[in-house]
């Protein structure tokens, strides 16, 4: 069992004891991901979280590894979209100078100059690296696509170039004191630990934190997670020396609190969460057109996307992205009996309950969540599946009325992508027009950045020039 306890100061303590094995994990989560992030300072959260195990106000970053490899320990911090969670895992005869050191990384970190810049300069280069890649550019290009102006979904948890340049180590202090604070995070303890030793733990370690009055009273962080209008549309980024196409076809998911969450998990893994899943089978196994196609749900406490991905050979572009249109509208109508008689199904959903916790106020729901999935009702389950069976997740009209993007990156794809239904090759330009006749036909409206509608037309007329 869970045990529960909050101390005076309003920090939440979780523990749960496992005695099989000598050690003790330590997750202390904080209500201060990337969705704090104010405009304009968009990347400070996570810039933030990775300072923490950089040093304290008393330890450099050396002496702060040299105390936790003395202890045997390890600690590292880290933020996503919706927390800040700093990890410890240590033996048990060691947990109480262990927690003294992850107390001191909580509250009195010491953000010093080199090392934020030096943390700044790595992210810089992690985004240059990302644009460089198809991979990463159509990731950037999929979000830009699918949220509004102004969402703080549109832009990647860790910034943009522009924003990440413009943080300091007084806006990294700043954000620790206004969203770093007890009332607003939770201790979880798991492993060889009594909850009496726990809790004693924290309170003599953090009992004495009081944090910022106007921080401790701040309400939950929200996000715009609306989605562009229109119908489904598609994005083809030009990059010419991308090796094959990268696909993202998805759109606007759930929240993480949503009543249909483990539902939804068990419906993706049949769609893209396994390796067995219907997609992967579909493009990998039946038409050898990828070597892996997956699909995911992005769970936040707003609605994250869902979103398929894949790499493919260039010329069965528009082929593929038609498959995966397949997959998910036979995913509308049915499940399949078959395939939810695989354990791997509600392990995969039971998991995903865990590692989806979202903010720390979650916590208690996914335990709830995890719960329904070792007491599920396989028949039950396929008999919600199929009465709301489609991808966002309940069939009702607002959410099966969903706009549906596509973001291919490397235009040649369009180009040639058709060419391998005739018998003898086509024309350049009857193979092009084709190309994006097809995928519209497919009910994808074609958009293009970068100056792409003005090329794609010089593109015509030299492809007719060429055919004369």
């Amino acid at each position: 069992a869970v045990h529960h306890a909050t101390l005076a100061n309003g920090l939440r303590v979780s523990v749960a004891p496992m005695h099989r094995l000598p050690m003790v994990t330590v997750l202390a989560m904080v209500d201060a991901g990337a969705t704090r992030d104010e405009p304009g300072h968009e990347g400070v959260a996570l810039l933030t979280a990775s300072a923490l195990t950089e040093g304290t106000a008393r330890l450099d970053g050396a002496s702060l590894t040299d105390q936790c490899e003395r202890l045997g320990a390890s600690i590292d911090a880290g933020a996503d979209w919706d927390s800040c969670i700093t990890h410890v895992a240590v033996t048990p005869d060691r947990l109480e100078p262990a927690m003294a050191l992850l107390g001191e990384v909580l509250v009195s970190p010491g953000f010093r100059g080199r090392d934020v810049e030096r943390l700044k300069e790595e992210r810089l280069a992690d985004l240059l690296q990302q644009r460089v890649e198809p991979r990463g550019l159509a990731a950037e290009q999929f979000r830009e696509f699918l949220y509004v102006d102004g969402s703080r979904y549109r832009v990647s948890a860790g910034g943009s170039p522009t924003t990440v340049r413009g943080l300091t180590p007084d806006l990294v202090h700043a954000f620790h004191a206004a969203h770093v604070v007890p009332s607003r995070m939770r201790i979880v303890l798991a492993g060889d630990v009594t909850p009496e030793r726990a809790v004693a733990l924290v309170e003599r370690t953090l009992g004495s934190w009081r944090g910022s009055d106007a921080a401790s009273g701040a309400p939950p962080a929200t996000v715009d997670d609306r989605t562009v209008a229109g119908g489904r549309r598609v994005r083809v980024v030009h990059k010419a020396d991308a090796p094959q196409s990268e696909l993202r076809i998805g759109h606007r998911g759930l929240p993480r609190r949503h009543p249909d969450f483990f539902d939804v998990v068990v419906m993706n893994a049949l769609l893209g969460g396994l390796f067995s899943s219907r997609i992967n089978l579909n493009l990998r196994e039946a038409h050898a057109y990828t070597y892996g196609a997956n699909s995911m749900f992005d769970w936040r406490c707003g609605a994250g996307p869902f979103v398929v991905s894949t790499a493919v050979k260039t010329e069965v572009t528009d082929a593929a992205v038609r498959e995966i249109l397949l997959e998910i509208d036979r995913m509308r109508h049915a499940a399949t009996q078959a395939l939810l008689e695989r354990n791997d199904v509600i392990i995969v959903a039971s998991v995903s309950c865990i590692y989806g916790m979202g903010s720390p106020d979650s916590y208690d729901a996914n335990l709830q969540t995890l719960r329904k999935g070792e007491e599920v009702d396989r028949d039950d389950l396929v008999a919600r599946l199929a009465s709301r069976g489609d991808s966002a997740g309940a069939g009702r009209p607002d959410v099966a009325a969903v706009l549906l993007v596509a973001v291919v990156v490397a235009l040649a794809a369009l180009v040639h992508g058709v060419e391998r239904r005739g018998r003898r090759r086509a024309a350049p330009s009857a193979v092009w027009t084709r190309g994006l006749d097809d995928l519209q036909r497919d009910g994808l409206a074609f958009a293009g950045g970068d100056d792409l509608q003005d090329r794609a037309q010089g593109l015509r007329h030299r492809a007719v020039a060429a055919d004369d």
